[in-house]
C-alpha cells in the first residue's frame, strides 16, 4: 500500500461506505469448534511456506522470449519508482534459483508460494506461446520437489503483457478476461502433474483501484468510478473463467482458489454487539471481489451505493465468477478499519485511526496482530468457507547491516510473533486456517517503492546479489520446528 494514498480512502474509492448498507449476515460473530491440535502449537499439518513474486525477483526481462509487462513500462516513466529503480535486475531469481530454494529448504519451509510471470508465457498475452515460456518454472517446480518443498502457483502477480494493456485497455476489457482463461488453461494443462494448489488473481483490491483509479501502480491510469468498478467486475471475471480452466485442463486433485487483500474489519472491543457490526463491515467492504465471487452476486448495498457507478454484468458472469473454490487466500498485514455497533445505517461505524497509531517501517503497515484472528474467523462465518491460507503476511523494516555484518531485526520478529500468536489462537478455536506463507523469502523490488522496502528473511544486496539471513530467518525457522507461535 502506498503512503500516497489512506486505506479509508481506498476503502472510499473502492465504492463501498456504511452508509445505507443493509445486513444479511447471520451469525457471523459465533465461535467456531476447537480442532484438534498439538498442546500450544498450530494443527498437525500446518502449511509453513514464504513467498514471491515473478516480477518482483526474477529479473531477465528480456531473455527466453519474455514479452513486456506494464510493470516494465510503468517503470520507465520519471518519477514513478521512488528510487528510480525497476526489475530488469531485481533478484536474478531466474538464474539463482537453485541457490534460492536452499534458502527455503533452511527454513524448513515446505511450501513456496511463487507465480508465473505472463508475459514469459504468452509474450502478447494471447495467441501464440512463446516455446520457452515455461522452461524456467518447469525447471524451479523440479527443483523445489527435489529438495522436499511443495510448490504453490500464483498465475497473475500484476505483470500483465502490455500488448493487452494496449490492445484492449488491460482489466478494462472482457478480452484480457479471456485471454486470461487460456493462459490460465495452458499453464494447469502443462504443469499440475507437479503442482497441485493454484492462486489465481494476487491482490485484486490494490491492482485495480491502484493501477486504473489512482494511478499510483502500473498502468498509471486514473478512470472515473463506474470505469474502476467494471475493471474490478472484469477481474472476478478473470478469476472464475481460471477457476473453470483449471478444473478442465489441471489434473485431477488440483486445488484452485483467489488470494486477495481482503478490506480488514475488525471489533474495536469484542463485545457480541461489535463482532456483529464487523461482520457486516467485512461483507460490505468487500462485495465487489470476494463477496460476488463467494455468494454469486453483489449485496444490495454495494450496488445501491454504485448507482450508475455500478459495474455491467450478466447472470452468465455471476454463474463465472462464483465457480467454487477449493481454498481462499488471504493476505492480511494490517488493520484496515476497527468496528463498532452503530444503530445508524447498516448497523456499524468505523473508526478513524488516531495520528499516534503504531505502525511499521511502511507508513501504512499499522500494527494490528489481532487481525490475523478476526478476519479469518469472521470470513469464515461469513462465507462458510473451507481450508483459508494466508497467502501472504510479513512486514518491513530497516534492515541496517550491523559493523558485525548481521541484521538484527527484532522489529519484525516483534510484529511476527505477535501476529502469529494471534493466528494461532484463531487455529485453536477451530478457524480452518491450514497454512501461511511469510512475505518474503528475501528482499526484492517492491513496486513503487523499488528497492527501498525491505520485507525479506534474507538482506539482498542488490550490487552483489548475495543474500544474508536476518534474525527473523532463525525466528521463523524456530516457528516452523515447533509448530508453535511462541517460539
Amino acid at each position: 500500500m502506498s503512503k500516497k494514498v489512506s486505506r479509508r480512502q481506498f476503502a472510499k474509492i473502492a465504492g463501498l461506505s456504511a452508509a445505507g448498507m443493509a445486513s444479511p449476515v447471520q451469525s457471523a460473530e459465533a465461535k467456531p469448534q476447537a480442532a484438534a491440535r498439538q498442546a500450544g502449537g498450530f494443527p498437525p499439518g500446518f502449511v509453513w511456506g514464504t513467498a514471491t513474486s515473478s516480477y518482483q525477483v526474477e529479473g531477465a526481462v528480456n531473455e527466453d522470449g519474455r514479452g513486456p509487462s506494464i510493470w516494465d513500462s510503468f517503470t520507465r516513466i520519471p518519477g514513478k519508482i521512488e528510487d528510480g529503480s525497476n526489475g530488469d535486475r531485481a533478484n536474478e531469481h531466474f538464474h539463482r534459483y537453485k541457490g534460492d530454494i536452499r534458502l527455503i529448504r533452511e527454513l524448513g519451509c515446505k511450501a513456496y508460494r511463487f507465480s508465473v510471470a505472463w508475459p514469459r508465457v504468452f509474450p502478447d498475452g494471447d495467441g501464440k506461446p512463446n516455446p520457452k515460456g515455461l522452461d524456467f518454472y518447469n525447471k524451479l517446480i523440479d527443483e523445489l520437489l527435489a529438495n522436499g518443498i511443495t510448490p504453490w502457483l500464483t498465475l497473475y502477480h500484476w505483470d500483465l503483457p502490455q500488448s493487452l494493456q494496449d490492445r484492449f485497455g488491460g482489466w478494462r476489457s472482457a478480452e484480457t478476461c479471456k485471454a486470461f482463461g487460456s493462459y490460465a488453461a495452458y499453464v494447469a494443462e502443462r504443469l499440475t502433474d507437479r503442482v497441485k494448489h493454484v492462486f489465481t488473481l494476487n491482490e485484486s483490491g490494490r491492482f485495480i483501484y491502484f493501477g486504473y483509479g489512482s494511478g499510483i501502480d502500473a498502468p498509471g491510469l486514473q478512470l472515473s468510478q463506474a470505469e474502476v468498478n467494471q475493471a474490478r467486475h472484469n477481474s472476478a471475471l478473470a478469476h472464475g473463467l481460471a477457476v473453470q480452466a483449471v478444473r478442465a485442463h489441471g489434473r485431477s486433485g488440483t486445488k484452485v482458489g483467489p488470494a486477495e487483500n481482503i478490506d480488514a474489519c475488525i471489533p474495536a472491543i469484542d463485545t457480541p454487539e461489535n463482532v456483529r457490526a464487523a461482520a457486516i463491515a467485512l461483507r460490505e467492504m468487500n462485495a465487489s471481489y470476494l463477496g460476488v465471487i463467494l455468494e454469486g452476486r453483489y449485496t444490495d448495498a454495494f450496488l445501491k451505493f454504485a448507482g450508475a457507478n455500478a459495474p455491467k454484468f450478466s447472470a452468465e458472469d455471476l454463474k463465472i465468477i462464483s465457480s467454487p473454490v477449493d481454498f481462499l487466500g488471504l493476505n492480511i498485514y494490517a488493520p484496515q478499519h476497527y468496528v463498532v455497533a452503530s444503530d445508524q445505517g447498516a448497523g456499524f461505524a468505523l473508526l478513524p485511526f488516531p495520528k499516534s497509531f503504531p505502525h511499521m517501517n511502511s507508513d501504512w503497515l499499522r500494527i494490528g496482530p489481532e487481525t490475523i484472528y478476526w478476519v479469518p474467523r469472521l470470513a469464515a462465518g461469513i462465507w462458510k468457507t473451507g481450508p483459508i491460507y494466508i497467502s501472504e503476511n510479513g512486514t518491513s523494516g530497516e534492515d541496517e547491516v550491523g559493523p558485525d555484518g548481521k541484521i538484527h531485526d527484532t522489529d519484525r520478529i516483534m510484529y511476527l510473533r505477535n501476529y502469529l500468536a494471534q493466528l494461532q489462537r484463531a487455529t485453536s478455536e477451530g478457524v480452518p486456517v491450514k497454512g501461511y506463507f511469510l512475505w518474503s523469502l528475501m528482499d526484492n523490488f517492491e513496486w513503487v517503492f523499488g528497492l527501498n522496502k525491505r520485507f525479506g528473511l534474507y538482506h539482498v544486496n542488490f550490487d552483489t546479489q548475495v543474500r544474508t539471513p536476518k534474525l527473523s530467518a532463525s525466528f521463523y525457522r524456530n516457528v516452523i520446528a515447533t509448530n508453535a507461535a511462541g517460539a
